[in-house]
């Protein structure tokens, strides 16, 4: 016996609601006496009729007596029909007793109707099947149209970059070079870097002349090679420095190349830009960033070989300061309208050393405009980049305002004092000099994680050590309590690039100040004397 739920019975002999279930055909009609009869008749489209009613089940019903009816269990029964298969069954006793339908169990062909197996099944799918048409048809034309943009910028990627498309190379007049002597034969953009590849990133139309040398250094995104650039005039080469990086890192080429190309962006203390370039072609295709080589090296390098002398520390870091300050500022040193730049990943190994008493600032790759246009979405994944152990605390704790420019100069800043405590470091005038080493050296490993400095300067709010003997010096002093400003824990109380440069320019003028007065004193006792 097999039983069957089909919806809710009408009370016997009450009047029934008449209607039709989709997707079968279900029929009731009108009760007529106080005993519930059902039979089920299956129709052409192989739905079936189920017909309740009242009835004497004394009286024959399609010709047939109701069997079993003194019962409340409605135990449907297969009757002989000319019509074809039909099933009834009757009860009693009970109200809604025709609740349940069971059907016995028939093994007479497959002419008799097994009720294990839906009702519905053989329509459902194809009902189903339309109603989930029009979502998989959204779905496709979706994924056609992000296939066909994705394609078209690749297109236009490839034709921009592609092309080369840009002035030759111009080779200086004679007598006009000077201390660059040839350098501007490669190709310098006068026009702002543009929001993509094209006119603001012109390329040569020829690719220069240029033989690798050696390796000089490896990042996370490309090789810096010494290497040397041919004047076909003179017949001379000089020594440059070529970024190179493979295919797969084209967006940070692309970044860089756009921050080294905008004209407002030269200074003395950031890298000189010569030219980019895309050389090769599938997977060995490279892309070039050319710039002017330094022999000696990065800052952390020079720092733990050499030891240096208060003028020398004050005319380093007040390059070093004075780069920050430009990439920050508003205006150009003559006054034209600039957008700023953040660099977010300053670090004494993207400090180049000029000379004995300069730096300047390079690898840009990170670096984003400050474009008072741009959107807090725009900046949306801006947050917590950079080096782990120069990251400001509101970058470990990933709660960078976005909505406020200033932020970004905030943590360049903190970057920045940590680099002013190594030059710091490594000046005589603090007594002992000790061995360099990078700040929180003692306290983590060579390439600490980004947990381990959220522990240390952002929960135990740790910083470098300023022993007190480096106070004594007043120069020192002066420089101790600026650096401490810089990387105080509060972004709004650091103090701003510009603000920094000029107390180096008025320890400057202290010094200045102080040899003034000690050549008075001394021509003073001469003349007592």
């Amino acid at each position: 016996m097999t039983p069957y739920s089909r919806p809710p019975a009408a009370k016997p002999c009450e009047p029934m609601e008449k209607g039709t279930h989709s997707p079968r055909a279900l029929q009731l009609e009108a009760p007529l006496s106080n005993y519930l009869v059902i039979q089920v008749l299956p129709l052409d489209n192989e739905s079936i009729r189920i017909s309740t009613l009242c009835h004497n089940p004394l009286r024959p019903i399609e010709n047939l007596m109701v069997p079993n009816y003194n019962t409340s269990r409605c135990t449907m029964s297969h009757q002989p029909s000319d019509d074809g298969i039909l099933y009834v069954c009757g009860c009693m006793d009970e109200q809604e007793c025709n609740d349940k339908l069971i059907f016995e169990n028939h093994t007479n062909g497959d002419s008799a109707w097994h009720p294990q197996k839906p009702l519905w099944s053989k329509e459902v799918i194809p009902v189903a099947a339309i109603s989930l048409l029009p979502p998989l048809l959204v779905a496709v034309m979706i994924t056609v149209i992000f296939y066909l943009c994705r394609t078209q910028k690749r297109r236009k990627r490839a034709k921009a970059w592609g092309g080369k498309q840009g002035r030759p190379p111009a080779l200086p007049e004679p007598g006009k070079a000077s201390e660059r002597e040839e350098k501007l034969s490669v190709l310098m953009d006068e026009s702002p870097a543009g929001p993509g590849p094209g006119p603001g990133c012109s390329h040569p139309a020829e690719l220069l002349p240029i033989e690798l040398d050696e390796m000089v250094g490896k990042g996370q995104f490309a090789e810096v090679w010494r290497a040397k650039l041919s004047h076909s005039r003179s017949g001379h080469y000089e020594t440059v420095a070529v970024k190179i990086f493979p295919c797969e890192e084209y967006s940070s080429w692309k970044n860089e190349s756009q921050i080294f190309t905008d004209s407002s962006l030269r200074h003395d203390s950031v890298l000189q830009f010569l030219t980019a370039e895309d050389r090769g072609a599938g997977p060995r295709r490279e892309y070039w960033l050319i710039t002017a080589y330094h022999s000696r090296g990065n800052l952390k390098d020079y720092l733990s070989r050499h030891v240096l002398s208060w003028t020398d520390l004050q005319k380093m870091a007040g390059s070093l300061v004075s780069g920050v300050a430009h990439l920050h500022s508003d205006y150009t040193a003559c006054g034209r309208p600039k957008i700023p730049i953040a660099h977010r990943d300053i670090k004494s190994t993207n400090v180049l050393v000029k000379n004995e008493q300069e730096c300047v600032l390079c690898d840009f790759g990170i670096a984003i405009r400050l474009d008072p246009s741009l959107t807090v979405d725009d900046f949306a994944n801006s947050g917590q980049v950079g080096t782990a152990r120069y990251m400001a605390p509101e970058v470990l704790e990933s709660r960078v305002n976005l909505e406020d420019l200033e932020s970004f100069k905030q943590m360049d800043v903190y970057s920045m004092a940590l680099v002013l405590w190594e030059m710091a470091s490594r000046c005589e005038v603090v007594g002992e000099v000790k061995n360099y080493e990078l700040p929180f050296g003692s306290k983590v490993q060579e390439q600490p994680c980004v947990d381990t400095m959220r522990d240390i300067v952002l929960h135990g709010r740790g910083r470098p050590e300023i022993p007190s003997s480096w106070l004594v010096h007043q120069g020192m002093r002066f420089l101790c309590d600026t650096i401490t400003e810089c990387w105080d824990h509060d972004p709004e109380a650091r103090l701003t690039a510009h603000c920094v440069a000029e107390r180096f320019n008025l320890m400057a003028q202290m010094d200045c100040d102080d040899i003034l007065n000690n050549n008075m004193d001394n021509e003073a006792s001469k003349t007592t004397s």
